[in-house]
């Protein structure tokens, strides 16, 4: 239990600032959905969606490939950063120019009319400064400084949540203000800085604003780099590491986010009554941001997991630490599941101002157990990095983008963004499984299966129950019940066990 604790620590600390970031911009999705209509925050989804794709081409896999690479007995970590961020920089530069002079026909995929074109530009220079910041923060990772990680991460949010709402919430209040009134007294200076016609694109802004102060606060890890032209017989080990899991990002985003590029191709028009194929992606994009709890516990726990799993690979009891881990993340998620799942009858409302975005609260819980599943193929995952076997997540990740595509291009035509939902969670569930397979055989873990597919069972039976409830006093009370008593059982029964695998 030491070593999972030591896991668990480390997952708080990078948690500050994924939790503690992503909730304060989290925050935005009611300012969003107030002062944007659907349409307008189905640009946000849309570009935001070619962005996670973007996102790992930029990188190509680099992060986890310097991770590999470092750990390796005798390897000069200083040579392989100043030789890997080079790479980095070189094609950073290459692929912001050319994405910048695509800004168009980029735009045209989101059937969005001329008039736009900084927004792919400003998008473009966003990914460009992300992708540089990447491998210092690897760096930062490898190093187990977490707690200037989080630090920086949590001022970036800080400062994209704060332009956000100047931007967004003060200017207008400002332009509109009464005459003689304190707002009033502001205009001269929101006038040199607010364009109203920008609308959604002070979104970007923002997010541009918000990497390049990253940088800034990066340039220890920046200054003391040294520019290396990187050689031939260093390229081919290091790209034939990282290009299977560029395909296998690729392909993870595939899963993550194409939906919100095939809805407004592939919805029916008029499909949503009053809802145009690009205001359903709005509604579709907001009410998948009520995942984003689940969501948040991955990501923190990615970030620890990944440099954790390569320091323990060597270690005899290995296997049994990566079994226990799985199973109390498991768990943990399946709680998170239940308890946002019962309560969506209240939370969403809080959180989506309009009418029109809650005609969407019925994909939330299909989407929450989809990322469950995720998480889970993420602990999963282990075995084919630590063999130098990334090629089997390149398959994994295909054979669940064929998935995702195919359930698409049925679902959608008859069932809508509900569709998309459930394509996702058939994918990463079938994912988790075929990882589970292949591990079996090639980098055996004594995973407790059997029992996580009871607890699972069990939290999709809760949820069930409550919403069969419905929006009663009982589902109300339903909602803090549940989760209660699901929580209560895993203590009773694990503690039972020692709380072992």
């Amino acid at each position: 239990m030491g070593i999972a604790k030591k896991l668990a620590s480390q997952t708080a600390i990078y948690g500050v600032s994924s939790i503690v970031g992503r909730v304060l911009s989290y925050l935005l999705v009611p300012i969003y959905t107030a002062h944007f209509a659907a349409a307008e925050y189905g640009i946000v989804t849309g570009l935001y969606a070619y962005v996670s794709f973007l996102n790992v081409v930029f990188t190509y896999g680099l992060e986890t490939t310097f991770f590999r690479f470092a750990n390796r007995p005798g390897e000069d970590r200083r040579e392989l950063y100043n030789r890997t961020l080079s790479l980095l920089l070189l094609s950073s530069v290459v692929l912001t120019v050319l994405l910048a002079l695509l800004a168009r026909p980029l735009l045209g995929l989101l059937h969005l009319p001329p008039g736009h074109d900084e927004y792919a530009i400003w998008v473009a220079l966003i990914l460009g400064l992300d992708a540089v910041a990447a491998l210092p923060f690897a760096r930062l990772r490898l190093e187990n400084k977490a707690r200037k990680f989080a630090a920086i991460r949590l001022t970036n949010i800080l400062l994209y949540v704060g332009l956000n709402l100047f931007f967004i919430v003060l200017c207008p209040a400002v332009a509109h203000s009464a005459p003689g009134s304190l707002l009033a007294g502001l205009r001269p200076l929101v006038a040199t800085v607010y364009n109203p016609s920008l609308g959604v694109g002070y979104v970007f802004l923002s997010n541009l604003a918000a990497s390049a102060l990253t940088l800034l606060l990066l340039g220890r890890e920046l200054l003391d780099f040294r520019f290396r032209w990187p050689r031939l017989d260093f390229l081919q080990p290091l790209l034939a590491y990282a290009l299977p899991l560029m395909l296998m990002g690729l392909a993870g985003m595939v899963n993550e986010t194409l939906d919100r590029i095939l809805l407004p191709a592939w919805l029916p028009a008029h499909f949503y009554p009053g809802l145009s194929q690009l205001a359903a992606v709005g509604v579709y994009g907001a009410c998948y941001k009520l995942s984003i709890f689940m969501s948040l516990i991955i990501q923190a726990f990615r970030y620890a997991a990944e440099p954790f799993f390569f320091s323990q690979s060597t270690e005899k009891n290995s296997p049994a630490t990566f079994a226990l881990v799985l199973k109390w993340f498991t768990l943990c998620c399946a709680f998170i599941f239940v308890a946002i799942s019962l309560n969506l009858n209240w939370i969403g409302p809080l959180f989506l101002k309009r009418p029109e975005y809650l005609t969407g609260l019925s994909v939330v819980p299909i989407l929450l157990l989809a990322n469950l599943f995720l998480g889970v193929y993420y602990n999963l995952s282990v075995w084919f990095k630590l063999t130098d076997k990334t090629y089997f997540g390149t398959y994994i990740g295909a054979a669940g983008a064929v998935l995702t595509i195919a359930l698409n291009f049925l679902l959608i035509p008859v069932l809508g963004y509900v569709g998309s939902a459930w394509a996702t969670l058939a994918c990463y569930f079938m994912m988790a499984a075929l990882c589970w397979w292949l591990g079996e055989r090639h980098f055996p873990v004594p995973y407790p299966v059997k029992r996580l597919l009871l607890w699972l069972l069990g939290a999709v039976g809760l949820v069930g129950l409550g919403q069969a409830v419905g929006h009663t006093r009982l589902g109300y009370v339903l909602g803090f019940a549940l989760p209660a008593v699901f929580a209560g059982l895993v203590y009773l029964v694990e503690a039972r066990r020692g709380f072992r695998a």
